[in-house]
Protein backbone atom coordinates (compact mmCIF):
# COMPACT_ATOMS: atom_id res chain seq x y z
CA UNK A 1 0.00 0.00 0.00
CA UNK A 2 1.30 3.62 -0.63
CA UNK A 3 1.89 5.25 2.95
CA UNK A 4 2.67 8.94 3.35
CA UNK A 5 6.11 10.28 5.35
CA UNK A 6 4.31 10.18 8.30
CA UNK A 7 2.91 6.99 8.20
CA UNK A 8 6.54 5.23 7.59
CA UNK A 9 8.06 7.72 10.68
CA UNK A 10 5.19 6.52 12.44
CA UNK A 11 4.79 2.87 11.41
CA UNK A 12 8.93 2.41 12.20
CA UNK A 13 8.64 3.74 15.40
CA UNK A 14 5.67 1.85 16.97
CA UNK A 15 6.46 -0.34 20.11
CA UNK A 16 3.32 -1.62 21.26
CA UNK A 17 -0.46 -0.82 19.24
CA UNK A 18 -3.53 -2.02 21.00
CA UNK A 19 -7.25 -0.66 19.48
CA UNK A 20 -9.01 2.22 21.27
CA UNK A 21 -5.58 2.96 23.19
CA UNK A 22 -2.49 5.31 22.80
CA UNK A 23 0.55 3.70 20.38
CA UNK A 24 3.67 3.32 22.04
CA UNK A 25 6.20 4.99 20.22
CA UNK A 26 10.34 4.80 20.53
CA UNK A 27 11.63 7.88 21.09
CA UNK A 28 15.23 8.21 19.18
CA UNK A 29 16.19 11.54 21.06
CA UNK A 30 14.79 13.58 23.95
CA UNK A 31 15.79 17.24 24.09
CA UNK A 32 16.12 19.17 27.39
CA UNK A 33 16.15 23.09 28.26
CA UNK A 34 15.92 23.99 31.88
CA UNK A 35 12.80 25.84 32.05
CA UNK A 36 10.37 22.49 31.44
CA UNK A 37 12.37 19.66 32.95
CA UNK A 38 12.76 20.13 36.24
CA UNK A 39 9.62 18.52 37.47
CA UNK A 40 10.62 15.53 35.80
CA UNK A 41 13.35 14.55 36.91
CA UNK A 42 12.09 15.43 40.35
CA UNK A 43 9.44 12.91 39.49
CA UNK A 44 12.08 10.44 38.14
CA UNK A 45 14.34 11.21 41.42
CA UNK A 46 11.13 10.62 43.73
CA UNK A 47 10.12 7.14 42.13
CA UNK A 48 13.45 5.89 42.64
CA UNK A 49 14.12 5.41 39.25
CA UNK A 50 17.18 6.51 36.73
CA UNK A 51 17.31 7.65 33.11
CA UNK A 52 17.09 4.45 30.45
CA UNK A 53 19.27 5.99 27.87
CA UNK A 54 21.18 9.14 28.76
CA UNK A 55 23.18 8.74 25.50
CA UNK A 56 19.72 9.90 23.98
CA UNK A 57 19.04 13.12 26.01
CA UNK A 58 21.11 16.30 25.29
CA UNK A 59 20.14 19.37 26.91
CA UNK A 60 21.14 23.28 26.70
CA UNK A 61 20.53 26.35 28.79
CA UNK A 62 18.41 28.90 26.97
CA UNK A 63 15.28 29.89 28.02
CA UNK A 64 16.58 31.67 31.20
CA UNK A 65 19.80 32.93 29.45
CA UNK A 66 20.29 36.90 30.05
CA UNK A 67 21.87 37.64 26.67
CA UNK A 68 23.46 41.00 27.58
CA UNK A 69 26.29 38.89 29.20
CA UNK A 70 25.35 35.87 30.29
CA UNK A 71 25.32 36.60 34.15
CA UNK A 72 22.59 34.86 35.77
CA UNK A 73 21.09 37.64 38.44
CA UNK A 74 17.67 36.65 38.34
CA UNK A 75 16.89 33.81 41.47
CA UNK A 76 14.44 31.68 39.65
CA UNK A 77 16.57 31.62 36.42
CA UNK A 78 19.17 30.62 38.33
CA UNK A 79 17.64 28.10 39.77
CA UNK A 80 16.41 26.54 37.16
CA UNK A 81 19.43 26.55 35.15
CA UNK A 82 21.45 25.07 38.34
CA UNK A 83 19.09 22.76 38.53
CA UNK A 84 19.56 21.27 34.99
CA UNK A 85 23.10 21.26 35.45
CA UNK A 86 21.99 18.85 38.59
CA UNK A 87 20.05 16.85 37.27
CA UNK A 88 22.07 16.60 33.88
CA UNK A 89 25.47 15.40 36.03
CA UNK A 90 23.33 12.97 38.04
CA UNK A 91 22.15 11.15 34.91
CA UNK A 92 25.55 11.31 32.96
CA UNK A 93 23.42 13.50 30.60
CA UNK A 94 25.05 15.64 27.68
CA UNK A 95 25.15 19.09 28.24
CA UNK A 96 25.96 22.83 26.45
CA UNK A 97 26.28 24.83 29.70
CA UNK A 98 26.22 29.04 29.35
CA UNK A 99 29.89 30.17 27.89
CA UNK A 100 30.12 26.69 25.67
CA UNK A 101 30.93 27.79 22.05
CA UNK A 102 28.31 25.47 21.08
CA UNK A 103 25.48 26.33 23.37
CA UNK A 104 22.21 28.04 22.25
CA UNK A 105 18.21 28.16 21.52
CA UNK A 106 18.08 24.19 21.73
CA UNK A 107 15.56 24.23 18.27
CA UNK A 108 19.03 26.16 16.58
CA UNK A 109 21.63 23.74 18.54
CA UNK A 110 20.53 20.45 17.93
CA UNK A 111 20.56 21.02 13.98
CA UNK A 112 23.64 22.53 13.68
CA UNK A 113 25.22 19.95 15.26
CA UNK A 114 23.77 17.46 13.32
CA UNK A 115 21.55 15.80 16.42
CA UNK A 116 18.19 15.60 14.47
CA UNK A 117 18.21 13.23 11.49
CA UNK A 118 15.59 12.19 8.98
CA UNK A 119 13.40 9.55 10.12
CA UNK A 120 14.14 10.13 13.99
CA UNK A 121 11.91 10.39 16.29
CA UNK A 122 12.16 13.44 18.82
CA UNK A 123 10.27 15.19 21.80
CA UNK A 124 11.21 18.01 23.65
CA UNK A 125 8.89 19.84 26.73
CA UNK A 126 8.40 22.93 24.15
CA UNK A 127 6.24 22.79 21.36
CA UNK A 128 8.52 24.46 18.95
CA UNK A 129 10.23 21.03 18.56
CA UNK A 130 8.21 20.86 15.58
CA UNK A 131 10.78 22.38 14.25
CA UNK A 132 13.35 19.41 13.22
CA UNK A 133 10.44 18.32 10.73
CA UNK A 134 12.30 20.26 8.56
CA UNK A 135 15.11 17.13 8.17
CA UNK A 136 11.96 14.90 7.90
CA UNK A 137 12.23 14.01 11.69
CA UNK A 138 8.56 13.47 13.44
CA UNK A 139 8.98 15.89 16.17
CA UNK A 140 6.57 16.56 19.17
CA UNK A 141 6.75 18.96 21.69
CA UNK A 142 5.38 17.43 24.92
CA UNK A 143 4.16 17.92 28.55
CA UNK A 144 5.67 17.02 32.30
CA UNK A 145 4.60 13.93 32.88
CA UNK A 146 5.48 12.80 28.81
CA UNK A 147 9.22 14.22 29.88
CA UNK A 148 9.38 11.66 32.62
CA UNK A 149 8.03 8.49 30.75
CA UNK A 150 10.63 9.05 28.18
CA UNK A 151 13.87 9.25 30.38
CA UNK A 152 12.37 6.59 32.36
CA UNK A 153 11.42 4.08 29.04
CA UNK A 154 12.92 6.10 26.15
CA UNK A 155 8.99 5.74 24.90
CA UNK A 156 5.92 8.06 24.32
CA UNK A 157 2.40 7.10 24.23
CA UNK A 158 0.51 9.45 22.32
CA UNK A 159 -2.54 8.52 19.71
CA UNK A 160 -2.14 9.15 15.96
CA UNK A 161 -3.22 12.46 14.47
CA UNK A 162 -4.78 12.97 11.81
CA UNK A 163 -2.38 14.05 8.55
CA UNK A 164 -2.68 16.77 6.68
CA UNK A 165 -0.77 17.78 3.45
CA UNK A 166 0.13 21.53 2.24
CA UNK A 167 1.10 21.80 -1.28
CA UNK A 168 2.83 25.24 -2.18
CA UNK A 169 3.51 25.56 -5.63
CA UNK A 170 4.76 28.11 -7.73
CA UNK A 171 8.05 30.31 -7.10
CA UNK A 172 8.15 32.59 -4.05
CA UNK A 173 8.38 36.42 -5.00
CA UNK A 174 11.45 38.71 -4.39
CA UNK A 175 11.11 40.02 -1.10
CA UNK A 176 8.65 36.74 0.65
CA UNK A 177 10.50 34.94 3.01
CA UNK A 178 9.85 31.73 4.75
CA UNK A 179 8.16 33.70 7.72
CA UNK A 180 5.68 35.11 5.12
CA UNK A 181 5.14 31.53 3.82
CA UNK A 182 3.70 29.95 7.11
CA UNK A 183 1.89 33.27 8.38
CA UNK A 184 0.16 33.45 5.24
CA UNK A 185 -0.76 29.70 5.64
CA UNK A 186 -1.78 30.11 9.30
CA UNK A 187 -3.64 33.37 8.23
CA UNK A 188 -5.63 31.25 5.71
CA UNK A 189 -6.15 28.42 8.59
CA UNK A 190 -6.58 29.82 11.56
CA UNK A 191 -4.47 29.43 14.65
CA UNK A 192 -5.86 26.41 15.13
CA UNK A 193 -6.78 25.07 11.72
CA UNK A 194 -4.96 21.93 11.70
CA UNK A 195 -5.93 20.95 15.11
CA UNK A 196 -5.62 17.15 15.58
CA UNK A 197 -3.11 17.02 12.45
CA UNK A 198 0.57 16.46 11.31
CA UNK A 199 1.01 18.64 8.29
CA UNK A 200 3.94 17.08 5.39
CA UNK A 201 4.75 20.41 3.43
CA UNK A 202 5.75 19.76 -0.43
CA UNK A 203 5.60 21.77 -3.65
CA UNK A 204 8.16 23.34 -5.66
CA UNK A 205 8.13 26.42 -3.57
CA UNK A 206 9.13 24.48 -0.14
CA UNK A 207 11.79 22.42 -2.45
CA UNK A 208 13.65 25.75 -3.38
CA UNK A 209 13.59 26.60 0.18
CA UNK A 210 17.23 26.25 2.40
CA UNK A 211 17.16 24.43 5.26
CA UNK A 212 17.10 26.78 7.60
CA UNK A 213 14.05 28.16 5.33
CA UNK A 214 12.36 24.99 6.13
CA UNK A 215 12.88 25.06 9.71
CA UNK A 216 10.92 28.37 9.76
CA UNK A 217 8.07 26.65 8.14
CA UNK A 218 8.00 23.88 10.46
CA UNK A 219 9.27 26.13 14.14
CA UNK A 220 5.80 27.76 13.27
CA UNK A 221 3.34 25.03 12.08
CA UNK A 222 2.67 24.64 16.40
CA UNK A 223 0.69 27.74 15.55
CA UNK A 224 -1.34 26.19 13.20
CA UNK A 225 -2.47 24.27 16.11
CA UNK A 226 -0.87 20.91 14.27
CA UNK A 227 0.96 18.25 16.37
CA UNK A 228 3.74 18.58 14.27
CA UNK A 229 5.37 19.48 10.56
CA UNK A 230 7.66 17.86 8.28
CA UNK A 231 8.88 17.76 4.95
CA UNK A 232 10.78 14.91 2.71
CA UNK A 233 14.28 14.74 3.10
CA UNK A 234 16.36 15.91 0.17
CA UNK A 235 19.57 16.48 -1.76
CA UNK A 236 19.36 19.91 0.33
CA UNK A 237 19.03 17.91 3.83
CA UNK A 238 21.92 15.93 2.97
CA UNK A 239 24.52 18.61 2.00
CA UNK A 240 23.18 20.85 4.93
CA UNK A 241 23.91 17.55 7.62
CA UNK A 242 26.84 16.16 5.88
CA UNK A 243 28.76 19.11 7.39
CA UNK A 244 27.53 18.54 10.90
CA UNK A 245 29.64 16.92 14.02
CA UNK A 246 27.12 14.16 15.13
CA UNK A 247 26.07 13.03 11.50
CA UNK A 248 26.79 9.43 10.38
CA UNK A 249 31.06 9.61 8.51
CA UNK A 250 31.95 6.87 5.98
CA UNK A 251 30.12 3.64 5.27
CA UNK A 252 27.30 4.77 8.10
CA UNK A 253 26.98 7.88 6.00
CA UNK A 254 26.22 5.46 3.15
CA UNK A 255 24.10 3.26 4.90
CA UNK A 256 21.96 5.73 6.34
CA UNK A 257 21.23 7.90 3.23
CA UNK A 258 20.13 4.93 1.34
CA UNK A 259 17.40 4.66 4.05
CA UNK A 260 16.76 8.64 4.10
CA UNK A 261 15.81 8.37 0.58
CA UNK A 262 13.01 6.48 0.78
CA UNK A 263 11.57 8.73 3.26
CA UNK A 264 9.10 10.32 1.21
CA UNK A 265 4.86 10.06 0.73
CA UNK A 266 4.56 7.51 -1.95
CA UNK A 267 2.59 7.96 -5.26
CA UNK A 268 -1.18 7.72 -4.52
CA UNK A 269 -1.14 8.32 -0.75
CA UNK A 270 -4.02 9.56 0.73
CA UNK A 271 -4.18 12.42 3.46
CA UNK A 272 -7.23 13.07 5.91
CA UNK A 273 -6.91 16.82 4.60
CA UNK A 274 -5.41 18.69 1.91
CA UNK A 275 -4.65 22.52 1.55
CA UNK A 276 -2.95 24.11 -1.44
CA UNK A 277 -1.31 27.56 -1.59
CA UNK A 278 0.22 29.24 -4.79
CA UNK A 279 3.28 30.63 -3.86
CA UNK A 280 3.03 33.61 -5.85
CA UNK A 281 0.02 35.13 -4.48
CA UNK A 282 2.16 35.43 -1.34
CA UNK A 283 3.06 38.82 -0.26
CA UNK A 284 5.35 39.56 3.15
CA UNK A 285 3.07 39.05 6.42
CA UNK A 286 2.74 40.94 9.75
CA UNK A 287 0.43 39.78 12.79
CA UNK A 288 -1.97 42.27 14.04
CA UNK A 289 -3.51 40.95 16.76
CA UNK A 290 -2.84 38.64 19.51
CA UNK A 291 -2.28 34.88 17.72
CA UNK A 292 -0.70 34.22 14.74
CA UNK A 293 -3.53 33.94 12.09
CA UNK A 294 -4.24 37.35 12.44
CA UNK A 295 -1.86 38.15 9.97
CA UNK A 296 -2.55 40.36 7.04
CA UNK A 297 0.14 41.49 4.20
CA UNK A 298 2.00 44.14 4.76
CA UNK A 299 0.59 46.39 2.40
CA UNK A 300 -2.93 45.91 3.71
CA UNK A 301 -5.00 47.03 6.79
CA UNK A 302 -6.26 46.31 10.41
CA UNK A 303 -9.25 43.79 9.73
CA UNK A 304 -12.72 44.82 10.81
CA UNK A 305 -13.73 42.28 13.00
CA UNK A 306 -17.19 42.30 11.37
CA UNK A 307 -15.23 40.47 8.45
CA UNK A 308 -15.28 37.10 10.25
CA UNK A 309 -17.49 34.58 9.22
CA UNK A 310 -17.70 32.63 13.14
CA UNK A 311 -18.89 34.36 15.87
CA UNK A 312 -15.78 33.20 17.94
CA UNK A 313 -13.38 34.79 15.43
CA UNK A 314 -15.31 38.33 15.30
CA UNK A 315 -14.98 38.24 19.58
CA UNK A 316 -11.35 37.23 19.24
CA UNK A 317 -10.65 40.02 17.03
CA UNK A 318 -12.84 42.74 19.34
CA UNK A 319 -10.56 41.37 21.88
CA UNK A 320 -7.63 41.49 19.81
CA UNK A 321 -7.82 45.04 18.93
CA UNK A 322 -8.51 46.34 22.08
CA UNK A 323 -5.33 44.86 23.55
CA UNK A 324 -3.48 45.54 20.95
CA UNK A 325 -4.69 49.42 20.79
CA UNK A 326 -5.56 49.52 17.27
CA UNK A 327 -8.63 50.18 14.89
CA UNK A 328 -10.18 48.40 12.01
CA UNK A 329 -8.96 49.86 8.61
CA UNK A 330 -5.65 51.16 10.31
CA UNK A 331 -2.79 50.94 7.17
CA UNK A 332 -0.37 48.35 8.86
CA UNK A 333 2.41 50.46 7.47
CA UNK A 334 1.30 53.69 10.00
CA UNK A 335 1.44 51.13 12.91
CA UNK A 336 4.48 52.86 15.21
CA UNK A 337 6.94 50.33 16.86
CA UNK A 338 9.14 51.16 20.26
CA UNK A 339 10.71 47.67 20.00
CA UNK A 340 12.99 45.19 17.52
CA UNK A 341 13.65 42.05 18.32
CA UNK A 342 15.69 39.95 15.98
CA UNK A 343 16.25 36.67 17.07
CA UNK A 344 14.62 32.75 18.61
CA UNK A 345 14.40 29.62 17.48
CA UNK A 346 12.03 31.02 14.78
CA UNK A 347 14.56 33.15 12.89
CA UNK A 348 17.82 33.49 14.83
CA UNK A 349 20.18 31.38 12.34
CA UNK A 350 22.41 33.06 10.38
CA UNK A 351 20.30 33.74 7.19
CA UNK A 352 18.11 35.71 9.50
CA UNK A 353 20.47 37.80 10.39
CA UNK A 354 21.94 38.26 6.82
CA UNK A 355 18.86 38.98 5.69
CA UNK A 356 18.29 41.77 8.77
CA UNK A 357 22.05 43.18 7.73
CA UNK A 358 21.13 43.63 4.31
CA UNK A 359 18.49 45.80 4.93
CA UNK A 360 20.79 47.63 7.94
CA UNK A 361 23.52 48.28 6.07
CA UNK A 362 24.25 51.78 5.61
CA UNK A 363 21.65 52.82 7.69
CA UNK A 364 20.56 53.71 11.20
CA UNK A 365 17.57 52.65 13.08
CA UNK A 366 15.01 55.52 14.46
CA UNK A 367 15.85 57.37 17.27
CA UNK A 368 13.09 56.16 19.14
CA UNK A 369 13.31 52.44 18.40
CA UNK A 370 15.22 50.06 20.72
CA UNK A 371 16.54 47.02 18.58
CA UNK A 372 18.00 44.00 19.94
CA UNK A 373 19.90 41.19 17.53
CA UNK A 374 20.09 37.87 19.30
CA UNK A 375 21.96 35.19 17.63
CA UNK A 376 20.28 31.25 17.88
CA UNK A 377 23.45 29.75 19.13
CA UNK A 378 26.85 30.81 19.93
CA UNK A 379 28.17 29.23 16.64
CA UNK A 380 25.82 31.44 14.38
CA UNK A 381 27.21 34.47 16.90
CA UNK A 382 30.40 33.40 15.72
CA UNK A 383 29.96 33.07 11.91
CA UNK A 384 27.48 36.22 12.08
CA UNK A 385 30.85 37.85 13.44
CA UNK A 386 33.27 36.12 11.27
CA UNK A 387 30.98 38.08 8.32
CA UNK A 388 31.58 41.01 9.78
CA UNK A 389 27.28 40.99 10.25
CA UNK A 390 27.83 42.22 13.90
CA UNK A 391 29.27 45.70 12.66
CA UNK A 392 26.11 46.37 11.09
CA UNK A 393 23.61 46.14 13.21
CA UNK A 394 25.90 48.20 16.02
CA UNK A 395 26.47 50.47 13.49
CA UNK A 396 22.75 51.13 12.44
CA UNK A 397 22.37 51.48 16.45
CA UNK A 398 21.10 48.03 17.08
CA UNK A 399 22.44 45.75 20.43
CA UNK A 400 24.42 42.74 19.37
CA UNK A 401 23.72 39.96 22.27
CA UNK A 402 25.08 36.77 23.13
CA UNK A 403 22.63 33.38 22.26
CA UNK A 404 19.34 32.87 24.07
CA UNK A 405 15.73 32.87 23.47
CA UNK A 406 15.74 36.25 24.79
CA UNK A 407 12.58 38.27 24.11
CA UNK A 408 10.69 35.92 22.27
CA UNK A 409 9.02 35.35 26.11
CA UNK A 410 8.74 37.04 28.86
CA UNK A 411 10.55 34.88 31.56
CA UNK A 412 14.35 36.09 31.63
CA UNK A 413 15.56 39.86 31.81
CA UNK A 414 15.21 40.69 27.78
CA UNK A 415 11.42 40.96 28.53
CA UNK A 416 9.24 44.19 27.64
CA UNK A 417 7.89 46.61 30.04
CA UNK A 418 4.45 48.89 29.89
CA UNK A 419 2.87 49.20 26.83
CA UNK A 420 5.38 48.72 24.87
CA UNK A 421 4.96 47.72 20.75
CA UNK A 422 7.64 45.21 19.39
CA UNK A 423 8.27 43.78 15.84
CA UNK A 424 9.52 40.71 16.25
CA UNK A 425 10.71 37.48 14.42
CA UNK A 426 9.77 35.21 16.92
CA UNK A 427 6.58 33.16 16.67
CA UNK A 428 3.84 34.12 19.28
CA UNK A 429 1.86 37.46 19.61
CA UNK A 430 -0.26 36.46 22.65
CA UNK A 431 -1.13 38.97 25.51
CA UNK A 432 1.82 39.29 27.59
CA UNK A 433 4.10 36.76 25.83
CA UNK A 434 6.99 39.33 25.63
CA UNK A 435 6.17 40.83 28.93
CA UNK A 436 2.80 42.14 31.00
CA UNK A 437 0.89 44.38 28.35
CA UNK A 438 3.44 44.24 25.36
CA UNK A 439 2.04 44.25 21.91
CA UNK A 440 3.65 42.40 19.58
CA UNK A 441 3.51 41.95 16.03
CA UNK A 442 5.11 39.05 14.05
CA UNK A 443 7.16 39.80 10.93
CA UNK A 444 10.19 38.40 9.02
CA UNK A 445 13.57 39.72 9.42
CA UNK A 446 13.63 41.92 6.77
CA UNK A 447 10.54 43.81 7.41
CA UNK A 448 11.64 44.26 11.67
CA UNK A 449 15.10 45.57 9.97
CA UNK A 450 13.17 47.62 7.55
CA UNK A 451 10.76 48.49 10.46
CA UNK A 452 13.71 49.49 13.25
CA UNK A 453 14.58 52.49 10.31
CA UNK A 454 11.41 54.07 10.05
CA UNK A 455 9.97 53.36 13.23
CA UNK A 456 6.74 51.89 11.79
CA UNK A 457 6.03 49.04 10.32
CA UNK A 458 7.50 48.84 6.79
CA UNK A 459 8.08 46.46 3.38
CA UNK A 460 12.09 46.69 2.55
CA UNK A 461 11.04 47.15 -1.00
CA UNK A 462 9.51 50.35 0.32
CA UNK A 463 12.81 51.63 1.84
CA UNK A 464 14.50 54.88 -0.42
Amino acid sequence: MSSTLIDKVWDAHVVRYAAGEPDLLYIDLHLIHEASSPQAFEGVRMAGRRVRRPELSFALEDHNVPTASLALEDPLGRKQVETLRRNCERENIELYRLGDRRQGIVHVVAPEQGLILPGMTVICGDSHTSTHGAFGALAFGVGTSDLEHVLVTQTLAISKPKSMIVDIEGEICEGVTAKDVILALIAKIGANGANGHIIEYRGAAISSLSMEARMTICNMTIEAGARAGLIAPDDKTFAYLKKTPYAPKGAAWKEAERYWRGLHTDAGAVFDRAIRLNAEEIKPHVTWGTNPGQAVPIDGAVPTPDGYLYKKDRDAAVRSLDYMNLSPGTPIGSIDIDVVFIGSCTNGRIEDLRDAAAVLRGRKIADNVTMLVVPGSMQVRQQAENENLHQVFIEAGAEWRFSGCSMCLGMNADRLTGRKRCISTSNRNYEGRQGDNAMTHLASPAVAAASAITGRITAPASLA
